[in-house]
């Protein structure tokens, strides 16, 4: 029996999984001595994405009733090593030390929040990166709410104006306010670096999002970093030290360490580069999608680290690398569009398209299309339908979003 292994049970991952099980199928009879498993360090499938929202209770599926349908197999385990000439990965399972063989590799590990080694971030810092660090802040405003004020105690503030920090931000003022009702004035600041707010957005965007965070309340300080974080406070490099019992940190991302596992030359974000099947260069029966690699999905643009490029991805490395091992064609990936939909609150959201990010639809009518995008075209079908769950998986590209 040959094996394809796959690290990681994010967008990419689950989609990695679910498309080599669909190739299978497409495939018969020639493919019945090949098994399928997925190695995650959580027995779950989660929807990353909104992790900023206020209510998560649809933001976690168990992975065994999406993977279980299509017969592919689950260890609950954390990846430590990768052997890419012995094709072996050792995990650490219920405190032992497990080795895993393979034939065939997909890592698909993602990304994490990149946090800087400033003073006090680790141990006060929160972050909405993973639906456990978004749980905890979620607890952490909680108590606060139950406590007798203190100064700082109704503030928050968001490090980082790229997107996760905006739509933190746009969503923090009217949980703030549903938390404390009365008794303090939520008051949330967005901080960053640069000097403007919605840097990577574009100048068509940048408008929208700017008003939006004026007319949901949310103050924002710009050309500036911190640098110390405290139980009650934080510090500027301007000097301003803002009083606040919450920091919740959205600047920058990295991949996954596992891929300083292989002998090949990272991008800045720590990505694997691979070629247009999604093989890995310089690592033989290794494939790597989504956040872990740096992939061209046209002539001039390489992927970038969100499940609009992660899905498709995992898909294509599933059935490449069940092509792959057995001899069959393999498909190039390629995305011709590429969009940006960004919630903005109260202020509905602003929907861009193409690389330069031109605004198509803003207010209402993009809030309508983030809504059908967070809550229905990212989900993998729950119904348990075997046949469901592998059309789903259609390496054939999903076209863009409806606006509206």
């Amino acid at each position: 029996m040959r094996r394809v292994l796959v690290i990681g049970s994010g967008f990419a991952g689950l989609w990695a999984a679910l498309g080599a099980a669909r190739r299978l199928d497409e495939l018969g009879p020639r493919a019945e001595a090949i098994e399928i498993t997925v190695v995650s360090d959580r027995p779950f499938h989660d929807i990353r994405v909104r992790n900023y929202e206020t209510d998560l209770s649809d933001c976690r599926i168990p992975l065994g009733t999406l993977l279980d349908p299509v017969g592919i197999g689950h260890i609950v385990a954390t990846v430590t090593e990768i052997d890419v000439e012995a094709r072996t990965v050792t995990a650490r399972q219920d405190g032992r030390t497990v080795a895993i063989g393979y034939d065939r590799l997909v890592l698909a590990v993602g990304s994490q929040v990149a946090r800087p080694d400033i003073p006090g971030l680790r141990e006060f810092g929160f972050d909405v990166d993973t639906f456990d660090g978004a749980t905890r802040l979620a607890a952490h405003l909680d108590g606060l709410a139950r406590r007798d004020p203190t100064p700082g105690a109704g503030t928050v503030v968001v490090v980082g104006a790229g997107l996760t920090g905006i739509e933190t931000a746009c969503e923090l003022p009217g949980r703030l306010a549903a938390l404390f009702g009365g008794s303090l004035a939520p008051k949330v600041q967005l901080v960053d670096h640069n000097p403007e707010v919605g840097s990577d957005m574009g100048a068509s965007a940048r408008p929208v999002i700017e008003s939006a965070l004026s007319g949901n309340g949310v103050h924002c300080m710009t050309g500036v970093s911190v640098v110390a974080v405290d139980a009650d406070r934080v510090t500027m490099s301007s000097g301003d030290v803002v009083p606040t019992a919450t920091v919740v940190w959205c600047a920058g991302m990295r991949a996954n360490p596992l891929t300083a596992k292989f002998p090949v030359t990272r991008d800045r974000f720590g990505r694997l580069p691979v070629d247009d099947y999604l093989r890995v260069d310089g690592a033989p029966g290794v494939f790597a999608a989504g956040d872990v690699a740096a992939a061209r999905v046209d002539d001039g643009h390489l992927s970038v680290m969100s499940c609009q490029h992660g899905r498709p991805m995992g898909r294509c490395a599933g059935y490449n690398v069940i092509g792959d091992l057995l001899g069959q064609p393999m498909m190039a990936l390629r995305i011709p569009w590429y969009v940006t939909v960004l919630d903005l609150g109260p202020a509905g959201a602003v929907y861009t398209e193409g690389w330069d990010r031109r605004v198509v639809a803003s207010g209402a009518v993009a809030k309508a299309t983030k809504k059908t995008i967070n809550t229905e075209r990212i989900y993998p079908p729950l119904t348990g339908s075997r046949q469901e769950l592998l059309a789903a998986a259609d390496p054939d590209l999903q076209a863009r979003p409806p606006r509206g």
